[in-house]
């Protein structure tokens, strides 16, 4: 399968635009230069997909995907949709590349073809990471959604190529010291189990917040009442969601902030806000592009 990329659109770029390619079900082959991904489909079907960014004779950039089992043209549809969902091939991102090129700071956003945040398919993928991501240092996130993965997920088939991220229902069937003592998720535990409960009552359906037209300052509201999340990790989930107001700003971004634009003096949250306001709706993104800047110079930064 192939699928044809949009403008400004760079592969690399994308998978390598924060730290999901690198948690399980994503998989990074450097030496292939290929991003691999087991995802499910809706019929039940479990497949590795594996993503590669090739140049057509006629000059247009297209997204090749190769799978490991025989599809058929339903499921290669399917397919699609989640892949580019995942890479944010239907985004436009037009507006805001207009907008970086009007500052002498931002205008590499462009040109290297940078902006879209790689995702998951499904909002409770994204959202059960980055509760994972708090508080803890990174190496503890990736053993954490290893465990989730490894232990409550669906094996790809008899060989040890992989396992399904766990749906809700999945969770929502342990108990907090499961996730305790198994997955090594700690406080976050109960907040885990509420979330998968409360899905899987109806009681919340976090997948439509990809397509809700409410205003984003009700939808952060909506995302905050989910516990364990705070106006770090809600920040965050909002640029997966495409919305980009909030700055979700975390101990590792403040840093690189006060390192690039006051020589490593340190302020408060008060003086990062007051920088990026006037992108307005694009400050989050802006904010993203100018602490990870150093990335885009590498192929592969980690």
């Amino acid at each position: 399968m192939t699928l044809r990329l949009p403008p400004n659109f760079n592969f690399w770029k994308t998978v390598y635009s924060h730290g999901w390619c690198a948690l399980q079900p994503f998989e990074v082959e450097k030496e292939k230069q290929q991003l691999n991904r087991i995802i499910v489909l809706s019929n039940g079907k479990k497949l590795i997909v594996s993503l590669a960014q090739t140049s057509a004779h006629s000059g247009k950039e297209k997204l090749n995907i190769s799978v490991n089992d025989v599809t058929t043209a339903v499921e290669k549809r399917e397919i699609a949709k989640q892949i580019s969902a995942c890479l944010r091939m239907d985004e436009d991102y037009s507006e805001f590349y207009r907008e970086a090129r009007k500052h002498k700071n931002f205008q590499w956003i462009p040109k290297a073809g940078a902006g879209r945040l790689l995702r998951s398919p499904t909002v409770f993928e994204d959202v059960v990471k980055m509760i994972c991501t708090t508080n803890c240092s990174w190496a503890l996130t990736e053993i954490m959604v290893g465990n989730l993965c490894k232990k409550l997920g669906r094996k790809i088939d008899d060989s040890s190529r992989g396992w399904t991220f766990p749906t809700a229902e999945a969770v929502a069937d342990v108990t907090e010291k499961f996730l305790r003592k198994e997955i090594r998720v700690g406080y976050r535990a109960p907040y885990l189990l509420e979330l998968s409960r409360r899905i899987t009552k109806g009681e919340i359906d976090i997948e439509s917040w990809r397509n809700c037209s409410i205003p984003t300052s009700d939808l952060f509201k909506e995302v905050l009442s989910i516990k364990g999340i705070g106006p770090y990790a809600a920040g965050n989930i909002l640029k997966l969601l495409g919305r980009y107001d909030y700055l979700g700003i975390d101990s590792w971004c403040r840093k690189k902030f006060f390192e690039i634009h006051r020589n490593g003096r340190t302020g408060s949250d008060k003086v990062i806000e007051k920088y990026y306001e006037s992108f307005g709706k694009w400050k989050g993104l802006f904010f993203w592009m100018d602490v990870t800047k150093h990335w885009y110079a590498q192929k592969f930064p980690f």
